[in-house]
């Protein structure tokens, strides 16, 4: 039957319509049309042509390049290949690049081949990291994936040799150079020493993590020594009992040992170091002096104090019990010793004496010439150690910033700033001021007093609000709760001096504290905490006090921001306790019970107890770990388990 043409049209047109494909306009996205299809294949192909491009190991002069993207699918079948870390710009990379081409050739010949590549460590840092690279160029030895250090001359034959004799199939690393102590075996080899130094440490510890190769490296070295000074290592987390015993409370903890008796460990913390330390601290702590003429320089040259001891001879049994007060206290003083009965005469002394005496520059005549100490072979290490300290300082020292932290912690300290010079074309001027010092602090034996160059202390004398004054001289004061008092600028002299240490003695000064503007609105879940607000916030008898010490720029502190909120908000319940934070470059921070020497610096200020404040130390940063330090050291304990 034939249809009639109207209804033929109306059915070719609705067959048209279903066969149509999608519209130009792109509703229908299930039906992609066959350009975007097309488009898709091209960026995937172009996305693995990019990747295959990354994994790609180029060539240079024979050396192999790898980079962050290609080295462990590059490593990962390869039993062994060596490995230069160098930097583009690095004098010493461009003149070996010749030589480890050699290197790479000769290797290339090797049966099996052994392979040789490079790393741009400026631009992989990823693996500079990892590898802990710290200077350039750096050489390892990668042997199925574990990185061994060398450390011979950078020549053709030494590398080579060096490398296959890693690739021998049977090779094994070398013993650790480095002992390890455990409650079993450390009383025996630590009693034993001579001398040894030991790190107490975490393995989770990224500070240990740096310092385990260069610790290594110092162990190796210090071995070769005759005789040689061992060095070791405790994993304090595992061995509590030696980590309490010895008052590790941080990581990592360096101690020297001398047949068993603890140092604390004052030196650096990379292998050259260490070494030169070790080394130097393994001589005697007192240096023999043979000549009169030494002693006369000392006194009429010198800039700090003289501490001899008089012996009969090094069998003495004094002169022992000297040696072992001397190491005490090597880190601060030097010490000295005669066997010379013409010294002896000239210091007025009998062997079996101590003499502490200051430079011609610092005697004057409120103060004894000398200062003398019989020693017996039954006096106490203790004894001799207090006699030096207690007459190291002259009436009116000279703070310097090298001895500033040790010499002049004693508060309260009275410091005349103005300059400071004792070379010969100076030396009447300086002293004229200082002679002005001397007739005010015999008169206050209970203070600490000090001359100091204003150009050495420039950034105290800011903080002071001294900067500007106008005056030659300037004078502070600095209490033992960590307060600066500044003295008006007028014009100085020994009266003046006199009524500023009065007014303080009376209290009658108000403290220069360094702080931001006290904040409007203080009622977020962490209070802010400025210089002014200081006493009132953190030493609040009354509270608990958890208080963070930031720098704004500091990285570590922008990480825990978030933390130290949620923490806030977890106790906000409990009224008796208090989450603060504190710029501290912005501010002071008005008592030295809080010391800051890094950012993040976290404390605990217990109520009751705001002089002896808990440092958070050793534990992750976290939420876990910063509620249980809280937990540990609130003072109401039973409140927080109830209202948490």
């Amino acid at each position: 039957m034939r249809l009639p043409n109207a209804c033929l049209l109306l059915l070719l047109l609705a067959l048209a319509q279903l066969l149509a494909p999608a519209s130009a306009g792109g509703e229908d996205e299930d039906f992609p049309d066959k350009e975007d299809t097309i488009e898709d294949e091209d960026e995937e192909e172009d996305s693995d042509e990019e990747e295959e491009e990354d994994l790609e190991v180029k060539e240079e002069n024979g050396v192999l390049v790898l980079t962050d993207a290609n080295f462990d699918t590059f490593v990962a079948d390869k039993d062994t290949v060596l490995l230069e870390f160098y930097a583009p710009w690095c004098g010493h990379c461009k003149q070996f690049a010749p030589e480890y081409e050699k290197i790479a050739s000769t290797l290339k010949d090797n049966d099996p081949p052994i392979p040789v590549a490079k790393i741009d460590a400026t631009s992989a840092s990823m693996l500079a990291s990892r590898f802990d690279v710290s200077g350039y160029p750096t050489i390892k030895i990668l042997k199925k994936g574990q990185a061994v250090d060398y450390e011979g001359s950078r020549t053709q034959e030494e590398i080579v040799a060096k490398v296959r004799e890693v690739s021998q199939p049977n090779w094994t690393p070398p013993p650790e150079a480095t002992l390890v102590l455990t409650k079993e075996n450390f009383d025996e080899v630590v009693g034993d020493a001579d001398i040894i130094l030991v790190e107490f440490y975490a393995p989770w510890c990224g500070h240990c993590k740096k310092l385990a190769p260069e610790y290594e490296k110092a162990a190796k070295e210090l071995s070769k020594r005759s005789p040689p000074i061992p060095l070791a290592k405790v994993d304090a987390t595992a061995e509590k009992d030696l980590a309490k015993r010895f008052d590790v409370s941080g990581y990592p903890t360096l101690k020297i040992f001398r047949k068993g008796k603890p140092f604390d460990y004052n030196g650096p913390r990379e292998k050259y170091g260490i070494v030169d330390y070790m080394i130097e601290q393994s001589g005697p702590p007192s240096k023999e002096i043979q000549s009169l003429k030494q002693v006369q320089e000392f006194l009429k040259d010198g800039d700090d104090v003289v501490i001899i001891g008089v012996f009969q001879g090094d069998n003495d049994p004094a002169y022992q019990q000297y040696q072992n007060a001397a190491n005490n206290l090597r880190e601060d003083y030097k010490f000295h010793h005669t066997f010379s009965t013409e010294i002896a005469k000239f210091l007025k002394v009998s062997p079996g004496n101590l003499v502490v005496m200051q430079p011609e520059k610092f005697q004057s005549k409120h103060e004894p010439r000398s200062h003398m100490l019989a020693i017996q072979g039954s006096t106490e290490a203790s004894a001799i150690k207090d006699h030096v300290v207690k007459h190291a300082l002259p009436l009116v020292g000279h703070r310097k910033t090298s001895n500033d932290a040790k010499r002049y912690a004693k508060r309260p300290l009275v410091v005349v700033y103005y300059t400071v010079d004792f070379s010969f074309d100076y030396r009447a001027a300086t002293q004229f001021w200082r002679s002005k010092v001397l007739e005010v602090a015999k008169d206050f034996p209970e203070y600490t007093f000090a001359i100091a160059d204003e150009e050495d202390y420039a950034t105290e004398l800011g903080d002071l609000g001294l900067s500007e004054s106008g005056e030659d001289v300037n004078v502070a004061i600095l209490d033992e709760g960590g307060h600066k008092f500044a003295m008006e600028p007028q014009e100085f002299d020994a009266d003046t001096l006199r009524d500023f240490v009065i007014a303080f003695k009376k209290g009658k000064l108000k403290p220069v504290i360094k702080s931001q503007p006290v904040p409007k609105n203080n009622k977020g879940p962490v209070k802010v905490v400025v210089g002014k607000t200081f006493d009132t916030i953190v030493m609040d008898p009354k509270k608990d006090v958890l208080i963070e010490f930031y720098a704004p720029w500091c990285g570590h502190c922008k990480q825990l921001e978030p933390i130290y909120t949620s923490l806030a908000k977890k106790y906000k319940g409990q009224k008796s306790l208090v989450i603060a934070k504190m710029d501290a470059t912005a501010n002071d921070v008005p008592s030295d019970r809080y010391k800051v020497e890094g950012f993040p610096t976290i404390y605990f200020a217990p109520s009751g107890d705001k002089k002896n404040p808990i440092k958070f130390e050793g534990g992750d940063r976290d939420l876990e770990h910063l509620s249980r330090f809280i937990d540990e050291h609130t003072t109401d304990r039973g409140r927080t388990k109830e209202e948490l």
